[in-house]
């Protein structure tokens, strides 16, 4: 097991540090370094990321303002220089909290930590199975991600169709984007995301699910093939 990590830290000597103890541990793999949160923030949103080894303390926006800005938070490494932010660094739900200068020990017993967290939610998402929430009729409506078969733009609202039924939601197509794999979901026209699961045929100018068939953008067939091939 392998968690894909990012290191966000303004200090080029602190940044390398730390990119050096992920590159020597045998369950991690560096995404990137970088020196500020608008540029690991920019990263994050192509590449799935399970752990962030964060500083507090950078210029313009803060460890803290840059976790506040997520939608979907991974695992939380802190890393400071100040005793004093431990405290809200765990209202963030931190993983750990690590005082610099590192020490190799410590380091590797938070990251012992963040792979015993991971594999523990690993265990409890495949034994209930993968699922959102979504606010449909002024309910709150679990939905488990493998019945969905295709999500659609529907003017101000998405639906989200599924094998028993669809449902209205107000949100918008990167939200969802967001909330679902990449690996089994991927967008093929500004007005759809399909369940790669659920393709049955497929050509230049649409995927087939069921009877239904959803229209593919001029450059999206590649990126199906491409899905379908490791699905």
């Amino acid at each position: 097991m392998k968690l894909n990590c990012v290191v966000v830290d303004d200090s080029s000597i602190q940044r390398m540090i730390i990119a050096k103890l992920v590159n020597n541990h045998p369950n991690l793999h560096l995404i990137g370094d970088f020196s500020n949160a608008i540029e690991a923030r920019s990263c994050m949103s192509v590449h799935n990321v399970d752990l962030i080894f964060l500083d507090i303390e950078m210029p313009v926006i803060s460890g803290f303002d840059f976790l506040d800005g997520l939608k979907i938070k991974p695992q939380i490494i802190f890393i400071t220089s100040k005793a004093e932010y431990a405290m809200k660094a765990f209202d963030y739900d931190a993983t750990d909290y690590l005082q610099k200068p590192i020490a190799i020990d410590r380091f590797n017993a938070s990251v012992r930590r963040a792979i015993d967290l991971y594999s523990l939610k690993k265990e409890n998402k495949e034994e209930e199975g993968e699922h959102i929430f979504i606010k449909s009729n002024l309910k709150k409506l679990k939905i488990f991600t493998s019945k969905i078969k295709w999500i659609e733009a529907f003017g101000d609202y998405v639906r989200v169709v599924t094998e028993e039924d669809s449902n209205l939601v107000l949100s918008t197509m990167k939200s969802f984007e967001n909330d679902l794999s990449k690996e089994k979901f991927i967008r093929v026209h500004k007005s759809y995301i399909i369940n790669i699961d659920k393709v049955e045929r497929f050509n230049s100018k649409f995927a087939e699910i069921g009877i239904t068939k959803i229209p593919l953008s001029r450059n999206k067939k590649e990126d199906l093939v491409k899905a379908l091939s490791f699905a």
